[in-house]
């Protein structure tokens, strides 16, 4: 079993945090799941199964995960935020609050550098991080190079 948090949300002093998960079986079975933990408590968003899961599998998903999920995302110290409670278009779409101007470009250039060094997607990291679409992060990724601080992208002759 691997936890990979995706991404925070916070909106004034409470946080929510999504998980991915995969379940790997020794006769080739997984899942992949997306998670939300949030007071402690984990919802499951999205499942995926090959093959697919009986109801009774289904039904018992969420205690496989508990344990292992809670103790990747902070456990207690994680609080209610985003998911659950009234299910307004607001807190569904929350997005973690952006420094402005050379911070933020800061931020996005750190963010961006760090998934480079460590083998991963940089404009996905970048997404995670702001919690923008992809073509909202490239913009920000550009805003960073103009500013001098990531490499340009062509070099010039």
């Amino acid at each position: 079993m691997s936890v990979r948090r995706a991404w925070e949300v916070r909106e004034n002093d409470t946080a929510t945090t999504w998980c991915d998960v995969r379940l790997s079986f020794a006769d080739g079975a997984g899942v992949d799941l997306l998670a939300a933990v949030c007071e402690g408590c984990v919802c499951i968003e999205d499942v995926r199964a090959r093959p697919a899961l009986s109801l009774d599998d289904l039904a018992v998903l969420a205690d496989w995960i508990e344990g292992p999920l809670l103790e990747a995302c902070g456990g207690a110290s994680v609080v209610a935020g985003a998911v659950g409670g009234d299910g307004s278009p607001d807190a569904r779409h929350a997005r973690p609050v952006l420094p402005r101007g050379v911070e933020s470009r800061r931020l996005v250039a750190g963010e961006y550098l760090a998934a480079q060094r460590a083998g991963r997607d940089p404009v996905l990291a970048v997404m995670s991080a702001t919690g923008y679409s992809r073509r909202r992060s490239l913009r920000l990724i550009a805003g960073a190079r103009d500013a001098g601080l990531l490499a340009p992208r062509h070099v010039r002759r």
